[in-house]
């Protein structure tokens, strides 16, 4: 948590930014010394960085999309070579084993902090700048205040009870006195809306440069935080769900009102396939609220790439030597995609048999999230995958399934090897489909007279799926495959609805990271994952003697390194640990 500062050529090239974005326009500068660093000139380098740490802290196995984290959910496989490959998140996958001193634990705590630093710093700068010298003060504070939200959110998902570090000219005994129960549940929360709202009230409707998030993007991110928020957890010895606020949904409902994204130009993308392309024409498209931006060619060895997927990648002989197989799909989440007659999901059976592609109908969203033997690997027709050792580096232990939406073309020029595979191809943040699917799940737990208009959002996206066609529209007549997707008619109980619109945020988010979280919020991943687990360790080894802990599992320890340097102020996450 100390706050170095260094602005130097290699974290220039390390920023949020395709090739024309404001971040890859600066110009590098040396170590500032600590005069320099409280000039008001200087205070866009420190903002620069704040940005740039997004990219520069995470890694392969600390990804900030939080992938390795979500290989705990029933959507994903943890992959690779087998259980001792990246044994730690074996461990997370089974919910056995973890303890407090795992490096994977401590190190997304200390990367995450690593940015949140960053952001004070530079907000510490602006503090001390005024109006007329730096007329974006108010706007670049709100920048920061919506970074510094980014980090405490991933961190609050993932450990629970955490220090919130807001005071940006914390003395380092302020700082060793923090507590990480400071805030019940409800008040952490409260923390990281705090900032949004900063951000919400100051932000401009349009950016004219990409990689700065907006009013929209501020609107976005508060009605997924008050989500979360709605399903309270504030009994200190439980991570169950107490009560759903009304109150906080009403918020969500506030944050997703359409005119909010429509004024800054978000809205659908035609095609479901756009949101996961590398191609410069795709990139920060309609649909995308704020994204991580990665380029290449921008004058360094290998560019602003990606690196963190770099263990996704498949072991193509000859193209992609080397690839780890990393986060596979599951079987659970394939069946989820499939279809009944009229084209609507198996609600409530489908995961009775194993999806025949031959036999089966699916959401062609299937087709564009997940790799089927079969079927072209990235819809290049060269390759072609199968049951082979190609695609699964543990000889079916995982299965032969791969994830597509990481992933990209071998051919299309995107695909960089440096120490890992890495790509230009940004990562969506906040992407409208996600904001249309928690307003139709606050209105569904509102139940105020409005699931018509819930299951009207979902058929939006339904009847968007049933369009996605511009890479698999021969799918049927060459592979065999039977694509059915229908929209939803009739009248809903809030129990049916509520089960449509989850159904639904499995299918649209499939392998974006979401799924564990949402079971957590939800106050379902225990009976949800044992009952993965019991069902999937019939066919599969890795699961036998898997069991998920409630009050325990739902989030991470609190790191063994950081509770004993916290000079007592930190307390241990409740389950024994």
């Amino acid at each position: 948590m100390k706050k170095l500062i260094y602005i130097c050529t290699a974290l220039m090239t390390l920023v949020l930014g395709s090739c024309s974005d404001f971040l890859d326009k600066q110009t590098p500068q040396g170590t500032l010394s600590d005069k320099q660093v409280k000039e008001s000139k200087y205070v866009d380098n420190l903002i620069i960085s704040a940005y740039a740490v997004w990219i520069s802290a995470e890694d392969i196995n600390s990804s900030f999309s939080m992938w390795n984290f979500d290989v705990r959910s029933d959507d994903a496989y943890k992959g690779g070579n087998g259980t001792s490959d990246g044994d730690v998140f074996h461990q997370l996958e089974v919910s056995q084993g973890i303890l407090t001193t795992n490096w994977n634990i401590s190190d997304m705590w200390q990367r995450l902090y690593n940015c949140i630093s960053r952001v004070n710093t530079a907000i510490a700068l602006l503090d001390k700048t005024d109006a007329t010298s730096y007329p974006l003060k108010a706007e670049r504070i709100a920048e920061m205040k919506y970074l510094r939200a980014y980090g405490h959110f991933l961190l609050k998902r993932l450990y629970k009870n955490i220090p919130f570090i807001m005071n940006e000219n914390l003395t380092t005994e302020e700082y060793n006195n923090l507590s990480n129960r400071e805030f019940n549940n409800d008040e952490g929360w409260q923390q990281i809306i705090n900032d949004l709202e900063v951000a919400y009230k100051t932000l401009p409707v349009k950016q004219t440069e990409v990689g700065r998030p907006s009013k929209a993007a501020a609107a976005a991110f508060l009605a997924k935080v008050y989500l979360y928020k709605a399903y309270h957890q504030d009994n200190a010895e439980s991570n169950q769900v107490t009560s759903i606020s009304k109150d906080d949904l009403k918020k969500v409902i506030e944050y997703t009102d359409e005119s909010i994204y429509t004024a800054g130009g978000y809205r659908l993308a035609a095609d479901f396939h756009d949101n996961f392309r590398p191609e410069p024409q795709y990139e920060n498209g309609k649909e995308s609220i704020w994204a991580m931006q990665y380029s290449m060619n921008d004058g360094t060895k290998y560019g602003n790439l990606n690196w963190s997927y770099g263990l996704i990648v498949p072991n193509i002989p000859g193209v992609t030597d080397g690839g780890c197989d990393f986060y596979k799909p599951s079987q659970n989440l394939v069946n989820a995609f499939k279809t009944d007659n009229n084209g609507l999901p198996e609600l409530d059976n489908f995961n009775k048999d194993n999806y025949d592609k031959t036999k089966d109908y699916a959401d062609p969203r299937l087709f564009l999230t997940v790799g089927i033997p079969g079927l072209p690997y990235e819809f290049n027709k060269k390759y072609i995958m199968d049951e082979s050792a190609t695609w699964s580096r543990s000889n079916g232990l995982y299965g032969y399934y791969v994830t597509l939406k990481q992933n990209v073309d071998p051919d299309c020029g995107y695909l960089i090897k440096g120490s890992w595979w890495g790509t230009p191809m940004n990562r969506i943040v906040f992407r409208y489909a996600d904001v249309l699917l928690e307003r139709a799940e606050a209105l569904v737990q509102l139940n105020d007279g409005r699931i018509n208009e819930a299951i009207s959002l979902v058929n939006r996206l339904r009847t968007r799926a049933k369009q996605s066609m511009s890479v698999i529209g021969d799918y049927e007549s060459k592979y065999g495959v039977k694509m059915n997707v229908g929209t939803y008619t009739g009248s809903y109980d809030q129990n049916q609805a509520l089960k449509i619109v989850k159904m639904e945020r499995r299918i649209e988010l499939g392998m974006e990271s979401e799924r564990f979280f949402d079971l957590v919020r939800w106050g379902e991943a225990e009976s949800v994952i044992n009952k993965y687990y019991a069902e999937e360790a019939n066919d599969c080894a890795i699961y036998k003697g898997a069991k998920f802990t409630k009050d325990k599992n739902e989030y991470l320890p609190i790191p063994y390194a950081q509770i004993a340097a916290s000079n007592g102020h930190y307390t241990q996450n409740i389950g024994a640990w």
